[in-house]
């Protein structure tokens, strides 16, 4: 299949995501400076995020390309370059990614929709998605991770970090910053169905407590490694 170009979005179908798509995109432009100063250095004080990773990293090696799908601004793509992965970060906000490309010039990073990925099939080998979908409501999480399986080759892996816990918040306010958003908890089945649903294998669901409230958000987070079956 021929490479389509990278950086712009594909159309939208969903209502849903037609709507919530242009707030999220609005509310992280808005705090994308700040954000990047708060979170870019974050990972210095999570060690099991950082074993984590070095595990994907070393999956992904000589495999092909990865992305770092929900850069921000762009930390965990760098962690997993400096760990010898081949990554892209692919971000929906504008300004995000001029974070990611001021903070991290040698990897590319493209502007894209987790929704709907202007990506080619099969096209990656693995895709890291660390609380890409905190805002995302349940009634759409099939969509994303059909989207993931379709780039993904048969095999490839996908590691999601998400935030646990049941319901959701409602920020209007963050930083300083005003947004409108909403912040969405998950249990593990529950994204372990929509994964298997998908077309996925989970390999290992990881959990664990927060960290010290200087270093994060006091939610509990749970961290799966998953594989995309290689029959349909």
């Amino acid at each position: 299949m021929a490479r389509k170009p990278y950086g712009t979005l594909a159309p939208a179908t969903n209502p849903m995501h037609d709507k919530i798509t242009p707030s999220i995109r609005q509310d992280y432009d808005r705090l994308a400076p700040e954000y990047a100063k708060r979170i870019y250095d974050e990972l210095q004080h999570k060690p099991l995020d950082r074993k984590l990773l070095d595990r994907f990293a070393a999956k992904m090696k000589g495999r092909g390309e990865v992305c770092d799908m929900g850069c921000g601004p762009g930390h965990v793509a760098r962690y997993l370059r400096d760990a010898g992965a081949t990554i892209f970060g692919l971000d929906l906000s504008a300004g995000m990614l001029e974070q990611a490309r001021r903070l991290n010039p040698d990897i590319v990073f493209r502007e894209g929709n987790m929704m709907a990925l202007d990506l080619p099939d099969e096209s990656l080998a693995g895709i890291a998605a660390f609380y890409s979908i905190v805002n995302i409501p349940n009634e759409l999480l099939p969509v994303i991770f059909r989207e993931m399986k379709r780039v993904l080759q048969p095999g490839g892996q996908l590691f999601l970090a998400f935030h646990m816990g049941d319901g959701t918040t409602h920020e209007q306010e963050l930083w300083g910053h005003p947004i409108t958003m909403d912040f969405f908890f998950f249990q593990p089945p529950e994204i372990q169905r929509h994964l298997e649903a998908a077309g996925f294998a989970i390999e290992e669901i990881i959990e664990r407590e927060p960290y010290p409230p200087d270093v994060e958000y006091q939610s509990r987070r749970a961290y799966m490694f998953a594989r995309k079956l290689l029959t349909p």
